[in-house]
């Protein structure tokens, strides 16, 4: 999923990590986030002449998934996705789905960006995981996108 992020945010992105996956992924998965969010942040310093805002409505197959996000300096994850009580885990090692809360929790605080992101429809876990990652990223790439010169704020900052 983090490379879909990369390659539909149009970020260059490479990632590794170790952790106690031993025991649980929680904490892996939650660094991750927080460290993939603060190298947000420091990318953008200022925000200067960002566009700021965006959303997107993804289609991944019969997984539809709705993000908006504002790069407001203000932290604030509104997350709409449920799964199933006996969600399996994908891939290997294996992922559990319910755990993408914990890294756009971490991610969203660390990078100090509001995100919502919404089931609109999905039955396929892996659509519907995969659909919410490449609608931020997507959202990220439209939003981080330069437009100007100011910061894009009344008040004057992000």
């Amino acid at each position: 999923m983090l490379a879909q992020l990369g390659r539909h945010a149009g970020f260059d992105l490479a990632v590794s990590a170790s952790g106690d996956l031993d025991v649980d992924a929680h904490h892996t998965v939650e660094d991750v986030g927080i460290v993939m969010g603060e190298a947000l942040s420091e990318a953008l310093g200022d925000k200067a002449g960002v566009r700021r805002f965006a959303s997107l409505t993804l289609p991944l197959d019969e997984a539809l998934v709705e993000a908006a996000l504002d790069l407001s300096g203000r932290p604030y994850l509104a997350y709409d996705i449920t799964w199933g009580e006996q969600v399996a885990a994908l891939g290997s090692p294996p992922f559990e789905p319910q755990l993408a809360e914990e890294f756009w929790r971490a991610f969203t605080t660390a990078a100090a960006l509001t995100l919502h992101l919404r089931l609109v429809s999905g039955r396929n876990t892996h659509h519907i995981l995969e659909a919410s990652f490449k609608a931020v990223a997507r959202c990220l790439r439209d939003a981080v996108r330069v437009e100007g010169v100011d910061v894009p704020s009344t008040k004057g900052s992000l």
